[in-house]
Order: structure tokens, then C-alpha cells, then sequence
């Protein structure tokens, strides 16, 4: 039992988990919001529908509905993000929910600037370089840069092997 406990203590192995931890447990969150995207847009859909008769493919007589509902569940995942990154919780949870809002921004940008793959890239690349400029002002410990790479690694090699969100 000691001998097992002393492992988990010793700071390469907790260093080796941490790196483990954050892309396993960062891509189940993300499974798990982009369910939650789906319930949002759909409750906001239904909601809307009270106000504005939106048809069978609302898409097609409101072409400003797509952008917004994604900019909306963006602005709710930031303002949830602010909340959990404030909580008095561990730094590899916290690392592990940035996945989460890093995954959408960069998102975002895509979906947005898809016509323009420079802005995208660009932009992208100012928004990675601003995040970790950030994490270094205010002395944050290494797996957030970690987290921060690791999105931006992920999502760069998915779009330039073709992959669509």
C-alpha cells in the first residue's frame, strides 16, 4: 500500500499522468459539450420558434440563425469557463476544462473564416500566442501551456488533413 502511494507521489509519474490526464479527459469534455451545444441550440431553437416561425430548415429563411446560436453557446462555454477557472480546484482539472473553451474559440474562428484558411491560421496563431503570453504574465503552472498547445496542435493538424467541424 506504501509502495503504491509513494508511486503516485514520485514527480515524474504524477508529471506522466498529468500529460496522460489532459487529452484523454479534455476529449470526453468536449464529447460531453458538444452534446450540450446540440440540447442549447435545440432549447434555443424552441424557444425562438415561439417568437419567429422558423419552418422545417430555419437555415434557409434565417441565415443569420446558425452564426448566432454558435456565438451565443460560445459566449455561455466563456462564461462558464470563467467560473470553473475560478474555483478553488485542483491545476489539472482546471487545465483539463481548458480544453474545453480553447477547443471552442479556435472553433469558432474556423467556422467563421473557413473561406480565408490564412485568417483562420493567422488569427488562430495571434489568439495561441496571446493565451500563452497570458499564461506567462501571470506565472501559470506548466500544463495550461500544455493544454494551450495541445488544443491548437490538435485542431491544426485536424483542419489541414481536411477535417470540418
Amino acid at each position: 500500500m506504501n509502495s503504491i502511494k509513494a508511486f503516485f507521489q514520485n514527480k515524474t509519474v504524477r508529471i506522466i499522468l498529468a500529460v496522460i490526464a489532459v487529452p484523454i479527459f479534455g476529449f470526453v469534455l468536449l464529447g460531453l459539450t458538444f452534446l450540450f451545444d446540440f440540447l442549447f441550440q435545440s432549447a434555443l431553437r424552441r424557444l425562438l420558434g415561439f417568437l419567429v416561425p422558423l419552418g422545417p430548415e430555419p437555415e434557409m429563411n434565417l441565415g443569420w440563425l446558425p452564426p448566432l446560436q454558435h456565438l451565443s453557446f460560445a459566449v455561455v462555454i466563456i462564461l462558464i469557463s470563467w467560473l470553473v477557472l475560478r474555483l478553488k480546484i485542483k491545476t489539472i482539472f482546471k487545465a483539463i476544462w481548458l480544453t474545453v473553451p480553447l477547443a471552442i474559440i479556435f472553433a469558432t474562428i474556423g467556422i467563421f473564416l473557413y473561406h480565408w484558411p490564412i485568417a483562420v491560421y493567422s488569427l488562430s496563431g495571434l489568439f495561441l500566442i496571446g493565451i500563452l503570453c497570458y499564461l506567462y504574465r501571470t506565472k501559470r503552472p506548466w500544463i495550461y501551456y500544455y493544454a494551450a498547445i495541445l488544443v491548437a496542435a490538435v485542431l491544426a493538424v485536424f483542419t489541414l488533413m481536411g477535417g470540418e467541424i
